[in-house]
């Protein structure tokens, strides 16, 4: 090899160690990405070209950052004293452990902390990504807010009164002390869920004990909507994360409208998330934006049945601490009205059985809109997130139960909306298998107004039952009596129909 060659092979080497110190773009939802990867799947190539020197200097960065932030520890004693001080309108649990054994610690805060009841329920999740704390300290601070607030501000006091609201101020404790993106175990946790373009995740023993926890939570807890907070960007972030072909294009879900309205809901909220000059009104299909595989927030939507948004709500992922009061008081109103928003609108109301007017988890379903939530096992309560000002045609579907629709108006109010189901076969045993029994009429309901009976025991329905009879036949005789007497036609009231 001559001389000249070796001298261009040296400056070629050094040139590719020079270059491969420089630190890699960081993106809040993506991680690595390029222009020739956008698929949101980080190769492992570019570690090896890190130095540990780097690594060790990035870390001593942010640990000089993180002064002002809650320890892990800090995190949970400030958790336990607003408990403590608000124990009438707070509950805190755990939903498992990280990598490193650190709990997962939960606040719900609602007016009957514990209690099952027929509301709709909201869960926040914060700090994902352990280099991304802002999370984890906006919802401490929102959560002292409503605490502080309760029964003083209108908004708060709907907020406790009628949603029950779970914070997970830290999805990722081990992160967040290691000053890494991703878990003790270095994985990302928002790739770490199924997704429905790619077998990835799909194995339950591979996947992250923080990413199992988050799984059976909803499993346990039927949530209407949720919302994690990152950061690195500042925008409102809706599905779908991902593509087919791993292209960046818009793909919308189902419920692109409904998500588009949450998102919209909640930049608008913002200090200045709608006046971004990256993204048209401070929202985004994540798609469009870069695709991601295995993120959770897809997953709550397909799997739950719960309208999660991805909120970027800081351009800096790891600010200085005296700059948090302010990314507070930014986010402030968007946080609010955004789970103010599973009762001011939307369609609510519960799903009965005809025969005994037991609660039916019934499937809840738009003509349209390729999507369905379930009404609750236990109260058949359910909450349906739409855009107001539209006309709907709403189905209850239940196996062994003739299915039912109406068709609504949804105004810039919640609308309430009962079904009442009649079985496709009179089940034995029923209380209205007898000569007392009616058919349904054209809007559900029998002859008698039996939607708030629940009967405790059969001896009840004994009781009800003989005492329908009683009057039914008490009708009859008195129709005789009074089948002479002049008629008369009563005057036709409009009617406001709310049970389909």
């Amino acid at each position: 090899m001559t001389k000249k060659k070796k001298l261009t092979l040296s400056l070629l080497f050094l040139s590719l160690q020079f270059f491969s110190h420089f630190p890699h773009p960081i993106t809040a939802r993506g991680g690595a990405r390029s222009s020739t990867n956008t698929s949101g799947f980080v190769g492992t190539s570019y570690r090896g070209l890190k130095r540990n020197l780097l690594k060790e200097e990035r870390f001593l960065k942010l640990d000089k950052l993180a002064h002002g932030y809650m320890t892990n520890t800090d995190l949970k004693n400030a958790m336990k004293t607003l408990n403590k001080r608000c124990s009438s309108i707070t509950r805190m649990y755990t939903i498992g452990k990280s990598v490193l054994g650190v709990p997962l610690w939960v606040m719900e805060i609602t007016d009957k902390p514990g209690e099952e009841e027929a509301e709709p329920a909201f869960k926040f999740v914060g700090n994902v990504h352990g280099d991304e704390p802002v999370g984890r300290e906006i919802l401490l601070l929102l959560a002292n807010w409503l605490c502080d607030n309760y029964k003083k501000d209108p908004l708060a006091t709907l907020i406790i009164d009628n949603v029950h609201l779970h914070i997970l101020p830290s999805m990722n404790p081990d992160g967040y002390s290691l000053r890494t993106r991703g878990n003790a175990n270095k994985i990302d946790l928002n790739r770490d869920f199924p997704d429905q373009f790619f077998s990835i995740n799909d194995e339950m023993d591979a996947r992250q004990p923080e990413s199992k926890a988050i799984m059976s939570w909803l499993k346990d807890q039927q949530f209407t909507a949720s919302a994690s907070l990152h950061g690195g960007a500042l925008v409102a972030n809706y599905p779908w994360d991902g593509t087919a072909d791993k292209k960046t294009n818009y793909n919308a879900c189902p419920d692109d409208k409904t998500f588009r309205y949450m998102a919209s809901l909640y930049s608008r909220s913002h200090s200045n998330m709608s006046r971004s000059t990256e993204f048209e009104g401070g929202i985004t299909n994540g798609a469009k934006w870069y695709p991601i595989y295995g993120g959770m927030q897809d997953w709550n939507y397909i799997h739950a049945g719960c309208f999660e948004l991805t909120l970027e709500i800081s351009d800096d992922k790891w600010p200085p601490a005296n700059e948090l009061s302010t990314i507070w008081e930014y986010n402030k109103m968007g946080m609010l009205n955004l789970v103010a928003s599973l009762v001011k609108t939307g369609v609510h109301g519960r799903v009965l059985s005809s025969d005994y007017g037991r609660p039916l988890s019934a499937s809840l379903s738009i003509k349209g809109i390729n999507s369905t939530i379930k009404a609750s096992e236990t109260l058949a309560d359910y909450h349906r997130l739409l855009v107001p000002g539209e006309v709907y045609e709403v189905m209850a579907t239940m196996h062994g139960y003739k299915k039912k629709s109406t068709q609504i108006l949804l105004g810039e109010e919640a609308m309430s909306l009962d079904f009442v189901l009649d079985p496709t076969i009179l089940r034995q045993g029923s209380s209205f298998k007898s000569s007392c029994y009616y058919p349904t009429d054209g809007d559900g309901m029998g002859g008698f107004p039996l939607l708030d009976f629940v009967p405790g025991s059969q001896l009840q329905i004994l009781y009800v039952t003989s005492f329908i009879c009683l009057v039914f036949l008490f009708l009859l005789i008195m129709r005789k009596v009074m089948s002479r007497q002049p008629k008369y036609r009563q005057p036709v009231l409009p009617q406001r129909s709310n049970i389909a």
